[in-house]
């Protein structure tokens, strides 16, 4: 369907991939070729061990002009990569691989090859020059002396104690929590959303959201009513893209909190995948199943990670859970509605939300 509607026909192509060290990955593609075929091609160039593959991830990213990304989404596997970068018209946006878990005691299974170890080195640097990593004066010199002695893996150990190491950072927008209209720079990362949220008097004060207490989220698209002449049409720019989640604040109070942001989608994205990792880690399961070469064009994937995919995705394999299952039936649901009419939270049918797995767990002693 992509394919037809960008009118792209089938043939062979090269396609870069940025890594996070800024070097470039020529891969002789196919047009129709999915996100996974891409991978595979990237990591088969990087002699990424295929056990590894399942550690990393094709996200699409705009460059901003300090050099940093932004980050638009992680690329799905029903994405064909060409497609998706090329019908945007636009050189700022690349494609580029990073690994794809939150959880740093995975670090020591990549880190046990050669080409994994390099991957996760190059993230790490080009995280802390980017300021996603925060680092001392003393933190500083000692990196700065283990990476003139090409010591990479006490790099990686010593940057793994550092606060927000494993983070994502998005763009600086706008939430309302905890009132109205606060400027909030969001971190995924931890299994959790942190927000710096710089308050009307400008103080600028911490806090986080962990996954596990959100009960459910969702992903609007608000377009503004015209209230202009006839036949006008709001402009691309006033589309808001939301991302809002029900949260436990305490044993008897879910509140929802909402952030407005052009990277909504890619927020829901990180949570989804958080979840998904919860779940496998709780049934005990491992990443290293989570990718199967394809085998005669089928990817296989294997019965451990069927069983813990976050039910929202699949049929639930628990008959108990199955009324929660109703909450969701997409990944993320995109509904659209005008700014005019109420934006709260009830004004949005259940089939909007996306239920959250990892939720039914939490007990007393998480509050």
């Amino acid at each position: 369907a992509t394919r037809e509607t960008q009118q792209i026909p089938t043939e062979e192509v090269v396609l870069e991939v940025l890594l996070s060290n800024g070097q470039m990955v020529k891969v002789t593609i196919l047009t129709s070729d999915q996100t996974e075929d891409v991978l595979e091609a990237v990591a088969s160039k990087l002699d990424l061990p295929d056990d590894l593959v399942g550690y990393f991830s094709l996200f699409l990213v705009r460059e901003t002009k300090d050099g940093a990304f932004s980050f638009v989404r992680k690329l799905q596997e029903f994405e064909l990569p060409y497609v998706s970068v090329t019908s945007l018209h636009n050189p700022e946006f690349r494609i580029i691989l990073r690994k794809s878990y939150w959880d740093s005691s995975y670090d020591d299974d990549v880190m046990e090859h050669r080409v994994g170890l390099n991957l996760l080195y190059a993230q790490t640097v080009s995280d802390i020059e980017h300021g996603w990593i925060l680092v001392n004066k003393e933190q500083h010199r000692q990196l700065k002396s283990l990476q003139e002695k090409v010591s990479k893996k006490e790099f990686i150990r010593l940057a793994q104690t550092l606060k927000y190491y494993g983070y994502l950072k998005f763009d600086p927008c706008v939430t309302d929590f905890p009132e109205k209209g606060c400027h909030v720079v969001v971190s995924a990362g931890n299994n959790e959303l942190n927000f710096q949220v710089r308050l009307p008097n400008e103080q600028i004060k911490e806090g986080s959201f962990k996954v596990t207490r959100m009960r459910c989220w969702r992903v609007t698209s608000s377009v503004p009513m015209s209230n202009g002449p006839s036949g006008s049409s709001p402009g691309k720019s006033e589309v808001k893209l939301e991302l809002a989640f029900e949260y436990l604040m305490s044993k008897d109070r879910l509140q929802w909190v909402t952030i407005t942001s052009p990277q909504a989608i890619m927020l829901s994205i990180c949570l989804q995948s958080m979840v998904d990792e919860l779940m496998v880690k709780k049934s005990g399961g491992s990443i290293r199943k989570m990718f199967r070469r394809r085998a005669n064009g089928a990817l296989r994937r294997s019965d451990s990670q069927q069983a813990v995919k976050s039910p929202p995705l699949l049929d639930s394999p628990d008959a108990s859970r199955e009324p929660m299952a109703k909450l969701s039936s997409k990944l993320t649901s995109v509904s659209l509605r005008g700014i005019s009419h109420s934006s709260s939270a009830n004004d949005v049918g259940a089939n909007d939300f996306h239920g959250n797995y990892a939720f039914e767990g939490i007990g007393d002693e998480d509050l």
